[in-house]
């Protein structure tokens, strides 16, 4: 069985499907499905990757591929084949397993009908290209040589994704999107493992990365909190830096599931039934949102069903605005749909985007107001404790100092954490500016994070961690 390969005046410059060419395999996959009603989903993508570690380049590499998924459904039946064989045959194949296991499974009480044909904007005027090994190789060398010079070790991870997503179905729909996001992350330490530092750049194109500022960022936490001394833990007013606040705000989009609230599983259910739309919940200051104009997509991303992803306001001065409504729970309870790429949703093509709204003081004005507190780089393995709270666990990483009078006095060992976002931001003292990051534990591949560093009354740390 031949495989089909892509004309080359009809891909990007990075390898992936054009719209022209995931059209024309959609409409095949169509034509040959025998299933009364279909849904082809396409998703086309190419990677590119430098690794470094000790103070050099380890790996590089770059992988492309294409996928087709064909979902037959029969009398409320369904089933899907997945192939990245793109002729004829093989999607007819996949066309004929799918309707025949789709007869087979039991129907899906929940299952909503394909739609129909979408209107979506205009896409963004951008080229999707990956930069080339040297390009990578040049990020990395900036890392290295500072890290060498001061006599530290660094390591670090330079991610380049670009892709194209499609979908279609037997109704007449169809979506296409494309996008690019970048990601240099680095981890410089002392040669006696006594201190670590942390810095990333993240952007929609490889021209975005600013090597120069992770290399100085994660140097310069590196010397500063080596031989770090150990701190009582509890409760302390705590600086958090925006990779900090993206990696536990993130955890708020994460639970805005309109059913789970409506069910009374979630931190937005109401006491006595219902959920938490129209109440007050955080500080007057927050303001969380999903924009498309913040995807790193030319087009803004389509949800799961190809209806274009759209602004949402989930948080607004403090107060529950929406929830993520999925279609059959909204006709369910007699709402709206909500289309957008954040609240737990699932924006193709675009990723997942999610933007809190920020404040004009510097994370050295927050420094200088401060008593005595702690100043947190970032937090990693995150893990839920508690769904009805949102109260989770976690530790600090690279780089946690210890304020005293105003200025940072010395590192400090770093802690375990039980906090829920929610509670800490009751707690706000002070906003930064919001920037992208890379919250880690994030959003997902392909999507952007954008956060304020903030200043909180009382956040907790329940115990120390000799980990660096």
């Amino acid at each position: 069985m031949s495989s089909y390969t892509a004309p080359k005046s009809l891909l990007t410059p990075a390898g992936i499907l054009t719209r022209a060419e995931a059209e024309e395999i959609a409409k095949r996959a169509l034509a040959v499905s025998p299933a009364p009603e279909t849904r082809v989903s396409i998703s086309s993508s190419a990677r590119a990757d430098t690794r470094f570690a000790v103070n050099q380049v380890t790996t590089s590499g770059e992988n492309r591929d294409t996928s087709v998924t064909i979902t037959a459904t029969v009398d409320g039946r369904s089933s899907s084949v997945t192939t990245n064989r793109l002729d004829e045959a093989s999607l007819a194949a996949a066309a004929k397993q799918a309707t025949e296991i789709a007869k087979l499974v039991p129907p899906n009480p929940e299952r909503m009908p394909e739609l129909g044909p979408q209107v979506y904007p205009p896409g963004k005027d951008r080229v999707i290209a990956l930069p080339n090994p040297l390009e990578r190789s040049l990020a990395a060398k900036k890392v290295t040589e500072m890290a060498r010079a001061a006599g530290l070790v660094s390591t670090g991870f330079i991610e380049c994704r670009v892709g194209a997503n499609a979908l279609a179905n037997s109704k007449g729909l169809f979506a296409y999107d494309s996008s690019s996001s970048v990601t240099m992350t680095a981890t410089v330490r002392t040669t006696d493992g006594s201190g670590s530092g942390w810095a990333c750049s993240d952007g929609d194109t490889f021209d975005q990365i600013d090597a120069q500022h992770v290399a100085a960022t994660a140097v310069e936490k590196a010397k500063t909190s080596r031989d770090p001394v150990a701190v009582e833990p509890g409760r302390y007013m705590t600086i958090l830096e925006n990779t900090a606040v993206g990696n536990l705000v993130q955890l708020i989009s994460g639970a805005m599931q309109a059913r789970s609230a409506d069910e009374g599983r979630s931190f937005f259910s109401k006491p006595g039934g219902g959920n938490k739309i129209g109440m007050k919940v955080v500080d007057e200051r927050v303001t969380l949102l999903s924009d498309p104009a913040d995807s790193p997509s030319s087009g803004g991303g389509y949800d799961g069903d190809g209806v274009p992803v759209e602004r949402v306001v989930w948080i607004e001065n403090g107060v529950v605005k929406n929830l993520n409504y999925d279609r059959f729970w909204a006709q369910k309870q007699g709402k709206e749909p909500t289309h957008s790429s954040g609240g737990g949703g699932r924006g193709f093509g675009g990723g997942g985007t999610l933007r809190m709204m920020g404040g004009t003081s510097s994370i050295s004005d927050m420094i200088k107001s401060t008593e005595r507190g702690i100043l947190v780089t970032r937090f990693w393995y995150i893990r839920g404790v508690d769904p009805r709270t949102l109260v989770n666990t976690g530790l600090t990483r690279d780089g946690t100092y210890l304020i005293e009078n105003g200025k940072i006095s010395h590192p400090v060992k770093n802690f375990r954490f039980n906090e829920s976002p929610i509670f800490f931001l009751n707690n706000l003292e002070m906003l930064g500016p919001s920037m992208r990051i890379n919250a880690s534990e994030a959003l997902g591949a392909g999507g952007s994070t954008i956060m304020p560093a903030i200043k909180v009354r009382e956040f907790t740390f329940s115990s120390l961690s000799d980990a660096i």
